[in-house]
């Protein structure tokens, strides 16, 4: 459910089943990383990875770097970085920026609820806590945090720590998770009724027929997005319309 940039570490949610397919409401959630940021040189990817393009040897102090960070506080317009899966007339970013082909990406409205300063972990090298909307870059924020300060920037190391209800105390290695047998797994198998935070609307084993044999009525529920349950049984996320309910994604199985 989403990506880490190949650089990237951290936190991962994956689908198992059924519940992959909540992930169209999961995509606005709250993301948390840990991010260091070389300054001092600026490349085509924006981190460390990439082709050096420009270079300064002007490094800012860390109060410079402090007195700047509120203004990226709040709902900001971000240029998304050119090597990206952002679409270009159908075309990946990436694939276009590897070919050598020329285009711009339009700016995106992103949100950053925190960008706290930490240490200074080298001669040019600072991290940083930053807590966001889906969607948000932080290659692009190093790059503007940059120019803000006079200087160049890109990403040099990024953890996600958390996205969503997900975080890192709440799951396991990959390599760790391979090696366990199913019973070790089951801990750390998140039930899908809980990573949503709509309303819980429970059926009659009557209503629930219903909508199964394809009859939808009006039994008064107010319009929006709910958690369905069948008796216990979670079904997955209903939306209803002038108070008629319908499955817009399953999770139980058919």
């Amino acid at each position: 459910m989403g990506t880490l940039d190949p650089m990237a570490s951290g936190v991962l949610p994956i689908g198992v089943g059924q519940a992959s397919r909540l992930f169209p409401y999961m995509i606005e959630k709250e993301k948390r990383y840990i991010a260091e940021f070389k300054f001092g040189i600026l490349t085509d990817t924006l981190d460390t990875t990439g082709v050096i393009e420009k270079t300064t040897d002007y490094i800012p102090t860390e109060d410079e770097i402090k007195g700047v960070l509120d203004s990226f506080v709040g709902e900001i317009d971000q240029i998304p970085p050119k090597y990206s899966a952002k679409c270009v007339d159908g075309k990946r970013g990436y694939d276009l920026a590897r070919r050598g082909v020329e285009f711009t990406l339009p700016p995106k409205r992103v949100e950053i609820f925190e960008f706290k300063y930490l240490s200074r972990t080298g001669k040019d090298t600072f991290t940083f806590e930053i807590s966001c909307s889906g969607g948000t870059y932080i290659r692009s924020l190093a790059r503007d945090l940059g120019e803000k300060t006079s200087s160049l920037a890109v990403m040099s190391k990024l953890e996600r720590t958390k996205s969503g209800i997900f975080t890192t105390e709440s799951g396991i290695k990959l390599e760790d998770f391979k090696a366990k047998s199913i019973e070790e797994i089951l801990p750390f198998i998140i039930k899908p009724d809980t990573v949503i935070n709509y309303e819980k609307l429970v059926l009659s084993k009557k209503k629930a027929q219903k909508i199964l044999d394809g009859v939808f009525e009006n039994y008064g529920y107010k319009d929006g997005l709910y958690r369905v349950y069948n008796g216990e049984e979670f079904w997955g996320i209903g939306e209803t319309k002038d108070g008629v309910l319908k499955i817009k994604s399953y999770v139980r199985d058919l």
